[in-house]
């Protein structure tokens, strides 16, 4: 292996995956994305040239793969995760999106990276009482890989935002003698002070729990979609943005007793993507609701940065 260590960004969205990789020295040498909007704002923010570029992963060949090989080291993505999200129908591999996860093994089989790195809903790890993931343990055990997984929430690595998410990093068989997450710590900082002072609440949230109603002080989020649903719940983040999802339904808590949403730039920052970042994909023309689309859609760039850098640092033999 040359002194650069590579990767594939699979799924890539606007890059997520790929600005956490190249923060620790890790190089993109391609990526895959099918969705128009996603993939203007990705070739904005990123510079592509050179790169292997696709589209529909299905469309890609297994001859197309191969000649990657040799040149990947890691095989990054987030295949998609609403076919096993609590929020959607969680038909799992029912669903079209659910089977996406056999097109990354395939891209695996063909190129041979040393590791994947692969990101998913919580949700994941119970669907179908667990069946759906142990499908996936076993595929990846029959590619040659053992794997490791864990849950790691965005809100403790530096964005105040409540996303947990399973993270499952593969390696080639007898390649790694240590977990990648046997030295787990969380980079999460000790709650403010202040914190604990606001006491007064503002605002009576309706959410299903036994008391019906959450109360939101200043500063907390509040998710906005179905005001008047009788079976959600969770629906106020105490300092703290709740999960974002696609579209523009965060709000926050003002001092003037008001609710304001979060705009697209403060989705981003808050998934940890630098505002440069945004203002290339504004400029290269994204709408409002592209803007919190892909924000929804993409990895924490945070969370990527620490994976990669322990993945790095194993690569290069330093403990």
């Amino acid at each position: 292996m040359n002194n650069t260590m590579t990767f594939l960004d699979v799924f890539a969205g606007i890059g997520g995956f790929s600005l956490g990789m190249e923060s620790v020295g890790f190089k993109c040498v391609g990526h895959i994305e099918n969705d128009k909007f996603a993939q203007q704002s990705y070739n904005a923010i990123h510079n592509t040239k050179g790169e292997f570029s696709g589209g529909d992963i299905t469309k890609i060949t297994d001859e197309e793969f191969r000649k990657l090989r040799g040149s990947v080291d890691i095989i990054v993505g987030g295949f998609p995760c609403q076919a096993f999200s609590i929020s959607g129908l969680r038909r799992g591999f029912e669903d079209v999106r659910g089977t996406m996860f056999f097109e990354i093994a395939r891209a695996i089989k063909q190129i041979e990276p040393r590791y994947f790195i692969l990101e998913n809903v919580k949700g994941l790890l119970s669907h179908k009482k667990g069946e759906t993931f142990a499908t996936i343990l076993a595929t990846i055990s029959e590619l040659g890989y053992d794997a490791e997984w864990v849950m790691l929430n965005s809100k403790n690595f530096g964005v105040p935002q409540n996303r947990e998410r399973v993270y499952i990093v593969g390696h080639i068989r007898g390649e790694c003698t240590c977990g990648v997450f046997s030295t787990f710590k969380s980079t999460r900082e000790s709650r403010s002070s202040n914190e604990d002072k606001l006491s007064n609440g503002v605002y009576r949230v309706k959410e299903a729990t036994k008391q019906g109603y959450a109360i939101a002080n200043v500063g907390d989020s509040i998710n906005l979609s179905h005001p008047n649903s009788k079976t959600r719940r969770g629906r106020v983040g105490k300092n703290t943005a709740n999960t974002l999802l696609t579209s523009d339904e965060q709000g926050v808590v003002l001092s003037s007793h008001k609710i304001r949403k979060l705009t697209p730039r403060e989705c981003w920052r808050l998934q940890g993507f630098p505002d440069w970042a945004f203002d290339k994909a504004k400029s290269a023309g994204a709408s409002y609701s592209q803007l919190y689309k892909q924000a929804g859609n993409a990895v924490t760039v945070n969370v990527v940065k620490y994976i990669a850098k322990k993945i790095y640092n194993k690569m290069k033999g330093v403990s």
